[in-house]
């Protein structure tokens, strides 16, 4: 067997390993095992899941494996990543487990998992969880009948979460404000619209009829075309669309702009400060972010911290630093002062709450503030992830192009950690240098990878 945990936890196809319920059951018994160690005698795991059909599939065996080790489980059913959170950390268990691929296709899916607090697991811990699959597995550990746990199914989680998400801007009313709405078939087809209709928003909602097969289908944070298209029919004043675990948004200004992560980020960092509530005048990003973004708020005198891919580390750094505003360009926005993951939910409302508050179009707030530098994105499908010092032309290119561009623009080839494909990232001053680069690294990417 391989390695179990990626870089968002353990992710796949459905059916094929590490998905299968085999494994599942096994990790189920791990996480048992490692959560009896911090002393409760009959410690408590929350599990929610997605709209994929190979979810039934997992919670049953995840369930089945946690109880059997002595473990009482509550089941949430379908709820968005960000909610599992909460819940795990409000109803004081031990941990959270969230059966999601995010935004992958209804093909794959994958297991999260948070601490007692809130907070997705450190490399450490999971690492320790892989091994006890492994030993497990290997002993066929089994524990004896009086230690088993129960399965519970709580029936007005979606109430809490509701009003958690409301409080987060004070239950002020939206009315007045016309939005497209776009759950990507995914875990917050039900709840999300309500959320918005309570507070008075006039919705016009998407991809809210999930069927177990259709999540991300042509919709959500990855696919926002036709939230875009919608925005336009209907005169709306801002589109959102939250991809399959709503742990992440993406936003279209009344024209149909799209606005992302980076914007966000900057046009909230900027009220906050101007408000006196930006923590230590600093926000976290990853490597992915703009450089523009990283001018825009120099100038304005806040301080940039700068992590690597994922919002693991965003939310480990803003930790660190204690940090309340952080996320990343693809619409992970972290609001620490309410949220200890991204949550796509959240950060919608904040933004229609400033734009009420102000005023203001999202387009007036997102579009001035910052110079966007030319960004060139692909990705490339792989059969195998060979470690990039093995590829002496892709590293000989990528320092060429580090050395024209300098600190006027940056360089980011890794592999996903969710997906076969090797992702190359290009950004410079101008398109012309951008483009330049960008085609040199992946031809020299698809001769050393792909032949």
């Amino acid at each position: 067997m391989t390695k179990l945990f990626g870089t968002d936890g353990i992710r796949g196809k459905a059916n094929q390993y590490p998905i299968t319920p085999e494994i599942a059951l096994w990790t189920g018994k791990a996480i048992a095992t490692i959560f009896k160690e911090s002393g409760r005698s009959k410690p408590r795991a929350i599990i929610g899941k997605d709209t994929r059909l190979s979810g039934y599939m997992l919670e049953t065996a995840l369930t089945s494996g946690l109880v059997s080790m002595g473990m009482d489980v509550f089941e949430i059913g379908p709820m968005p990543t960000p909610a599992i959170a909460h819940l795990t950390r409000s109803m004081c268990a031990d941990c959270g487990i969230m059966i999601t691929a995010s935004h992958n296709p209804a093909s794959d899916n994958g297991i999260k998992i948070f601490d007692g607090a809130g907070y997705k697991l450190p490399d450490e811990l999971e690492d320790k969880i892989e091994a006890e699959v492994f030993r497990m597995i290997a002993d066929h550990a089994m524990t004896g009948p009086e230690e088993i746990g129960k399965a519970f199914r709580i029936d007005d989680a979606r109430g809490r979460y509701i009003e958690f998400a409301k409080s987060s801007i004070k239950n002020h009313s939206l009315n007045g404000i016309r939005a497209v709405l776009d759950c990507a078939n995914g875990a917050a087809y039900y709840i999300a619209p309500l959320i918005f209709k309570e507070l008075g928003v006039d919705l016009i909602r998407t991809a809210t009829s999930p069927d177990g097969t259709n999540i991300n289908e042509n919709c959500g944070a990855t696919s926002p075309q036709n939230m875009v298209r919608l925005v336009k029919e209907y005169g709306a004043d801002v589109g959102i669309s939250l991809d399959g675990d709503a742990d992440r948004v993406i936003f279209a200004d009344q024209f149909g702009n799209i606005v992302n992560g980076d914007r966000i980020i900057g046009l909230c960092a900027l009220d906050y400060k101007a408000r006196k509530r930006l923590s230590n005048d600093t926000i976290a990003v990853t490597c992915m972010s703009n450089l523009g973004l990283v001018e825009a708020m120099t100038q304005a005198g806040i301080r940039t911290e700068i992590t690597p891919v994922g919002d693991r580390y965003v939310i480990e750094k803003m930790r660190e630093l204690d940090l309340n505003l952080g996320g990343e360009q693809s619409g992970h926005l972290i609001f620490h002062d309410y949220a200890t993951t991204g949550d796509g939910i959240i950060s919608a409302l904040h933004v229609l709450r400033l734009m009420k508050r102000k005023n203001m179009t999202l387009n007036a707030l997102a579009g001035s503030f910052m110079t966007e530098f030319p960004q060139l994105l692909t990705n490339i499908p792989v059969q195998e992830k060979v470690p990039l010092e093995e590829l002496p032309l892709v590293t000989r290119v990528i320092e060429e192009a580090e050395a024209a561009l300098g600190s006027s623009g940056k360089i980011m080839v890794r592999y996903s950690g969710t997906e076969k494909k090797l992702r190359v990232l290009v950004e410079a001053r101008s398109r012309e240098e951008a483009e330049k680069w960008h085609g040199l690294i992946c031809d020299a990417v698809r001769k050393g990878v792909c032949s």
